[in-house]
C-alpha cells in the first residue's frame, strides 16, 4: 500500500547563473544582470493512496509534476513537506525513467545482476531471477551487448521485466511502455495486472488511455502540481481530454 500524505517539493531555481569562473568575471566586467534565486513548487500538498490489488494512473500535461511525484515517493527526491509511507515486506519497484541504474558500458546480462546484487538478492538467488528476467524481455540474443547500444524501446524491456520478475509490493511505472511495440505493451499489461492479481500497489503514468482504461482502477490529474482531480477511469480520462482541448482551463471537482 502506497500512502501519500499532503506532499509538496520544493526546488530552487537559479536565473542567469555562470556556469564557470571565465563566465563570472565577464559577468563582473560587463554588468550582467545578477543571479535571480526564484522558488518554485513542482508538487503542492499531494494526497491519495493506493491500495493492495489497485492501480491508479496519474494523469497530466508536461510540467504538470508527474514525474517529480513518482522520484519523490520513490526516495530519490526528499519531499519538502509531507510525508510518503509504502506498506509491506516486499519493497518496491520502479521504472522512472529509461537507462536510470544501468551502466551503458556494461552488457544487458552484466546491468541486470549488478542492479539485482544491489536489491540486496544473493548469488543463488539472482541465478534464478536471470533467465525469468530474459525470458519476459526477449532480449536473449543481446544480453551480451553493452546497453550503450540498446534502443530506447530495449532499456524499457529490461527495466519493466526487472522490476516486475521481483514482484515488489509497490510498482512505480513512468510512462516506460510509451516506446514498446503494440505486442509487448500488451504483454507488459498483462503483467500488471498478474502483479494486482498478487497483491500489487500500482502507481503508472501514461499518456495513453487506452492503457489507462485496460490495467487502473482510479485515475487522478495533477496540474501545476496540484492534485485537481481524482475519480472513477472513465470520467477522469474525460475531464482530462476537455484540459486539454480547452488549454488553460483545469478539470471540475469529481462529484
Amino acid at each position: 500500500m502506497i500512502h501519500v500524505r499532503n506532499v509538496s517539493k520544493l526546488f530552487r531555481v537559479i536565473h542567469n547563473r555562470e556556469s564557470s569562473l571565465k563566465s563570472k568575471f565577464v559577468r563582473m566586467i560587463r554588468a550582467r544582470r545578477p543571479e535571480r534565486v526564484e522558488d518554485f513548487w513542482a508538487l503542492k500538498d499531494v494526497s491519495f493512496t493506493v491500495r493492495r490489488g489497485e492501480t491508479l494512473a496519474v494523469l497530466g500535461r508536461n510540467g504538470s509534476g508527474k514525474s517529480t511525484l513518482l522520484r519523490v515517493i520513490s526516495g530519490i527526491y526528499p519531499a519538502t513537506t509531507g510525508s510518503v509511507e509504502v506498506e509491506g515486506a516486499g519493497g518496491m519497484g520502479a521504472t522512472l525513467e529509461l537507462g536510470v541504474g544501468f551502466h551503458p558500458d556494461l552488457t544487458g546480462d552484466e546491468n541486470l545482476r549488478l542492479s539485482a546484487a544491489l536489491r540486496g538478492l544473493s548469488r543463488d538467488q539472482i541465478e534464478e531471477l536471470t533467465p525469468r528476467v530474459v525470458a519476459f524481455s526477449e532480449l536473449g540474443d543481446f544480453m551480451d551487448v553493452p546497453m550503450k547500444f540498446y534502443s530506447s524501446g530495449m532499456y524499457m524491456r529490461l527495466a519493466f521485466s526487472l522490476e516486475t520478475c521481483l514482484w515488489p509490493d509497490a510498482l512505480l511505472v513512468d510512462e516506460a511502455l510509451s516506446v514498446g511495440d503494440a505486442a509487448f505493451k500488451e504483454k507488459c499489461n498483462k503483467r500488471l495486472l498478474d502483479h494486482k492479481e498478487r497483491g500489487g500497489a500500482i502507481l503508472l503514468v501514461s499518456h495513453s488511455p487506452e492503457q489507462v482504461r485496460a490495467v487502473s482502477d482510479r485515475a487522478c490529474i495533477l496540474e501545476k502540481g496540484r492534485l485537481v482531480l481524482e475519480g472513477p477511469v472513465e470520467k477522469t480520462i474525460q475531464a482530462f481530454s476537455i484540459m486539454l482541448r480547452d488549454g488553460n482551463r483545469e478539470a471540475a471537482p469529481c462529484s
